[in-house]
């Protein structure tokens, strides 16, 4: 179900709770074909988090698949293409039937077989074609021809003696002995190693989840002191259509020419200018945080101000006469 997932002939276009809240289920939608991006974005709105978290699954053959469908976005991208582009269905149709021809005519074309690029879809192939798959047929087999093959299972234990030596588990089928550390000795503690924390950027609230990965990918084209000026530019175009500009209908696809701009050394802030301003002012007069101790201090003292009224007022009904019932 990954994989179909991945390669998009499989979408999950919701989540199903009970009226407690709890996760109920999930529910797909199968295709008769993989999905172009754009519609699977639109539908699966935690699809391209999906791909990045599937690169680290438990399954080799998933993490193929979902390391194969990042290289062809990635290369989609380093060839100029949108990603968010509409695409024609007769069109794909050709394009993965011309890599297929020319996989079985053994001579390497362009195109792409629906969500892979041939030159990936090429990669993919290897593991079936080198013989792993049979090679692992054939173990299985003289596995299980030994083992038929034997009269009873008590043949084939052996007796052992133990010793009381320490061995590294990491060394394996060598007699690496661990030396014993004295108790009196103190622990080593390991020095830790400093990581730089990179500056988190900050996206265009207009932008969703699957486009903020997507924009990832493409500002990973730019020096870091580059890609918050870039997000600014387009937060700054997009502030603008309700200043009479035309509208961004491919946010994507605005971007990338950004970014595009940006490698070549040709963008020059304009928009993204007052975003930049404006974002500074808001850090600049932040409240500081109040002391919580402080704000319970005076929590009480409005308490006990509080009562301490109240009884006066009920001292002056009752001079006054006020409390007494008719």
């Amino acid at each position: 179900m990954a994989i179909l997932r991945l390669t998009r002939w499989l979408t999950q276009c919701a989540k199903v709770r009970q009226q407690s809240g709890r996760f109920s289920r999930n529910l797909y939608i199968l295709h008769d074909e993989p999905l172009p991006l754009v519609d699977a974005l639109y539908l699966d709105e935690t699809y391209m988090a999906f791909v990045e978290q599937a690169q680290t699954h438990h399954h080799a053959r998933v993490r193929r698949v979902a390391e194969a469908v990042s290289d062809s976005l990635n290369l989609d991208i380093r060839e100029g293409r949108s990603l968010g582009g509409l695409e024609s269905a007769v069109e794909r149709r050709l394009q993965a039937a011309q890599v297929l021809s020319a996989s079985t005519g053994k001579h390497d074309t362009g195109g792409r077989y629906f969500t892979f690029q041939a030159a990936v879809l090429q990669g993919l192939k290897p593991s079936v074609a080198s013989g792993e798959g049979g090679n692992r047929l054939q173990n299985l087999k003289a596995a299980e021809t030994h083992y038929n093959g034997s009269s009873s299972c008590k043949n084939h234990y052996k007796k052992t003696t133990t010793t009381t030596t320490t061995q590294n588990p990491r060394a394996r089928g060598r007699d690496c002995l661990v030396p014993q550390r004295p108790e009196n000795s103190p622990t080593p503690t390991p020095t830790p190693t400093p990581t730089p924390t990179p500056t988190a950027l900050i996206y265009p609230p207009r932008l969703s989840e699957n486009q903020t990965h997507l924009a990832d990918r493409y500002l990973a084209m730019l020096a870091p002191e580059d890609r918050q000026p870039v997000l600014d530019e387009l937060q700054g175009r997009l502030e603008s259509e309700h200043k009479g500009m035309k509208p961004v209908y491919d946010e994507l696809r605005f971007l990338h020419s950004l970014c595009k701009s940006a490698e070549l050394g040709e963008f020059v802030p304009n928009l993204g200018i007052k975003v930049a301003e404006a974002r500074r002012d808001r850090v600049r007069h932040v409240p500081p945080c109040e002391d919580e101790p402080q704000t319970l201090q005076d929590a009480q003292a409005h308490a006990s101000a509080k009562a301490s009224g109240e009884e006066q007022l009920q001292k002056l009904r009752a001079s006054l006469g006020m409390d007494r019932k008719p």
